[in-house]
Formats: structure tokens, sequence, C-alpha cells
């Protein structure tokens, strides 16, 4: 509609100027311009009417043509963002799909024995706490079959010296007792390792500093797990094993590695879990889980009750 008016007021104002400039026309002060115009006949007014028209209409359709030019540039523009913007979003909704099928196929496979035979030895990271966790640690490690966990990596906070005393002695003296027998002292040795890893947050230390330590303790965590890769992962709640949980769990789904994580709550929780058994067994991020009260295995039924470690 507004194209129409537009044609219209272009024809009538190309008319009124080509009337205009028609009456007004001047010939050079002279004789020749006291003379009398002849008047216009009726064919020179025709064919004057009709080049107006023919001009204006030319005009229109110029014009229209511009028009439609532009439109078309901006629908091609408006068609290709358009498709862009549905490929990147089929794209991601590809992705997320396919990662979560990952991710609760592996929670499916927890709980699951290893993929490797009886007869061979698993990587083993072992998680030490403070205080009554590395007893009850070194107190389970006591029942184990140490050819089937070999070579051992033992895992305390920076902070922590105690714990990795205790784990060396108690490694000591087990080749002091048994392996002195058969000449393999120095072999089971050398199959045992000691690190430390830094702690997001140590006790006391306020919220607010620990935003910094945070992504430290993370990344020392990524790089020992890179390191060690183990197949078997043991810790019994203290803090420090999360992180390395979490990230085995992430090397499931990549699939950098296939590890087994066991939780062994610890004997001071009887009818409640910690918050590190909390979440490892709400995200089921642990393979297998055990307690050491009945009474929190009816509280959580993926759990299995072992009786007193101690």
């Amino acid at each position: 509609m507004f194209l129409a008016f537009f044609l219209m007021g272009k024809v009538v104002h190309a008319i009124i100027n080509s009337l205009t400039k028609g009456g007004q026309s001047q010939t050079t002060p002279g004789r020749e311009s006291m003379a009398p115009q002849k008047p216009q006949t009726e064919g020179q007014w025709s064919r004057r009417w009709s080049m107006v028209f023919s001009s204006s209409l030319q005009r229109g359709h110029l014009l229209c043509r511009n028009n439609r030019l532009i439109e078309m540039e901006k629908g091609n523009g408006c068609c290709f963002f358009t498709t862009t913007l549905n490929a990147t979003i089929l794209l991601v909704v590809l992705i997320t799909t396919l990662v979560l099928i990952r991710v609760l196929y592996v929670m499916y496979q927890s709980g699951k024995p290893l993929r490797k035979s009886a007869l061979q030895s698993v990587i083993t990271l072992i998680v030490l706490g403070s205080g009554g966790h590395t007893a009850e640690m070194l107190s389970l490690l006591s029942m184990l079959q140490k050819d089937k966990f070999t070579p051992r990596f033992y895992i305390a906070a920076a902070t922590d010296n105690m714990s990795l005393q205790k784990a060396h002695l108690m490694e000591k003296s087990l080749v002091d007792i048994g392996d002195l027998l058969s000449q393999t002292g120095g072999n089971v040795l050398e199959s045992v390792q000691f690190m430390q890893i830094y702690r997001s947050r140590e006790v006391g230390q306020s919220y607010i500093t620990s935003v910094g330590t945070t992504p430290i303790a993370i990344a020392h965590a990524l790089w020992i797990m890179i390191k060690i890769r183990p197949q078997v992962i043991l810790c019994n709640g203290p803090g420090t094993c999360l992180p390395l949980c979490v990230i085995a769990f992430l090397f499931k789904v990549v699939g950098i590695r296939w590890s087994s994580k066991i939780y062994v709550e610890s004997i001071a929780r009887v009818s409640r879990l910690s918050l590190s058994g909390l979440l490892l067994y709400k995200l089921c991020m642990a393979d297998q889980f055990f307690v050491q009260w009945p009474q929190l295995q009816k509280k959580y039924p993926r759990s299995h009750y072992v009786g007193c470690l101690r």
C-alpha cells in the first residue's frame, strides 16, 4: 500500500514539473522573446503525457526491483543465520545426549568386578586420613592379599605426616615378618610409594580463602590420577578422597581408565553416613560401599554390611 501511494506521488510530481517547465520556459532577451508562442496541439500534449507516464513507470519499476533485491539479501542472511543456529542447537543436544548415555552406562556398570584375570595384580591407590581413619585403613590392609594389590600408592594430606609414617612402618613390618623369608623384601618395598596431596580446605580454614585453594587441590589431584591411573581406590571417609574419586569417575566416562572405587565407612558412623560417603553413595560413584553397622545398611540398601573391621 505504501509503495502504491509512493508511485502515485512520483507520477503527479513529474507531471507538475513538466508542465511548470513548459509554461515558464523563456528565450534569451531580444526580439525572439517578444514573439508570441504558438499554442501546443493535442498531439504534442499526448506525446508529453506519454513520455511523463513512461518515465514514471520506469522509475517505479526500478524502485520495486531495488526493494526486491534488498528483501532477498535480507532473507538470505536470515536463512543462513537460522540454519546455523539450528545446526548448533542440534549438535549441542546430540553431544549432551551421548554424554548422558555414557554416564548412565558407567553408573549401571558400577559394582561389577574388574575386567582382568584373578591372577593379575592391580594398581591400588590407598587414601589415608588423619586420626582414626588411618588406623581403620591400616587394619583393613592387614587383611588383604598384598600380591593382588600391587603396586600400592599411599596418599595423605600435605599437612598429615603421621599417616604416611604409620603406613611406612606397616609396610616395613610386613617385609620383616614375611617377605624376608623368601628374600623378596626389596621388591616389595619398591612396589610401594608414599605421596601427599593438597587439601581443598584445612581444618579451621575460612571458606573465603578456600576458594583459592580448591582449584589448586583439584589440579594436583588430577595430576596424581593421570600419573598413577589406579585400577582400585581404597578410601574410608577423609575429605581428600572425594576429588580423587570424582576424577576416577570422570576417567570412566571419558574412557581413560576403568577403575573400581571401594569405600568403607568409618566405624564412628552409626546412624548416618559422613559427608564424603553420602556424596559417593548418592552419586553412585562408589563401586563397592561397605558399612560397619547393620542399621546403616538398612537405611542405605545399596551398601554392604561387613561388621566391625577392628
